[in-house]
């Protein structure tokens, strides 16, 4: 079984990249590991908790639980995405509690987001998640910056955002972040921003965002390991081409599936044909838009196979 931070570390010095696919909805786990499989790459899938408390993931362990009956070693892990300090709404979230419960179930890697705190709380909470994570022998992913797009109220104009630099991740910052923290990977604010999770927003199509790829270049420069874009969904397609060649390790897709998956759902009413939607987009993400297929091996390294059913 290939672990996760062999797969991320091999995605990186190989200049490709490792999808994470979030489920908001537990039907949707056997067609995303199905997509996986079919185009012969490796992939996570994962959950945040504003999955389990805003849509129908229903709990970490529910998520688990689905993972596990479709579960294909060699070619998908499970992570778990954004446990928050303070969540979308700005609330206090017990976050290591949380933590705790994903390792218990035996995800195999975690993420802490303490980017709405200053940066010496944002570290000091991070410190303690990675330290977790690392007795479990597992990597925990952290939060610089602000990836906007699930706080509730209207996004601010993308483009006077994307001008003024407003939430990147600040260079030096970052450098003294990953230092004091040892995390793992860390998740950029670089002109990304997350899919709507509310309101009648969470049906539109994502503004199509882009990439400040200089800046890119000076946080891979100062941090040295694997970077990872939120909001992956419904960005310009060769700004993520280039700044996976620029550090961008792991890359979040959540809305463009999601998307797929409720609106054959409501045009059919039929779940099945729903997971067939869902399938089908995972494979034109995973063929066409990251040109993944076929990438397994480079991934999780030549020695690892995955185990016949």
């Amino acid at each position: 079984m290939v672990a996760t931070q062999t797969a991320v570390r091999n995605a990186y010095q190989a200049g490709l990249v490792v999808p994470a696919f979030n489920i908001p909805y537990l039907p949707m786990m056997e067609p995303v590991i199905r997509a996986i499989v079919d185009e012969d790459s490796f992939a996570l899938v994962a959950v945040a908790r504003l999955e389990w408390i805003k849509f129908e993931a229903q709990s970490q362990a529910a998520v688990m639980a689905e993972f596990r009956r479709h579960r294909r070693p060699g070619y998908v892990n499970i992570h778990q995405d954004h446990i928050p300090v303070i969540d979308e709404d700005n609330l206090q979230v017990d976050y290591l509690t949380e933590l705790k419960q994903a390792l218990a179930l035996g995800y195999e890697s975690v993420m802490i987001d303490g980017s709405r705190l200053p940066l010496a709380a944002n570290i000091a909470a991070t410190r303690q998640a990675v330290a977790l994570a690392h007795a479990a022998g597992i990597p925990c992913e952290a939060e610089l910056g602000a990836v906007w797009g699930h706080e509730a109220g209207p996004l601010p104009p993308y483009e006077e955002l994307f001008a003024s630099g407003r939430g990147f991740t600040d260079v030096e910052e970052a450098r003294v972040f990953v230092a004091e923290t040892g995390c793992d990977w860390l998740s950029v604010a670089i002109g990304n921003i997350h899919g709507a999770i509310a309101g009648v927003a969470k049906d539109q199509k994502k503004i199509e965002a882009r990439l400040h790829l200089d800046h890119l270049a000076r946080l891979r420069e100062a941090t040295g390991i694997p970077l990872v874009l939120h909001g992956g969904s419904g960005v310009r397609r060769e700004d993520v081409l280039a700044a996976i060649q620029l550090g961008i390790a792991k890359i979040n897709i959540g809305t463009e599936i999601r998307q797929a998956y409720e609106q054959r759902l409501r045009q059919t009413g039929s779940v099945a044909a729903a997971q067939e939607a869902c399938y089908e987009r995972t494979v034109w993400l995973i063929r066409d838009y990251f040109g993944l297929s076929g990438t397994r091996r480079t991934i999780i390294g030549q020695q690892q196979e995955a185990k016949p059913l």
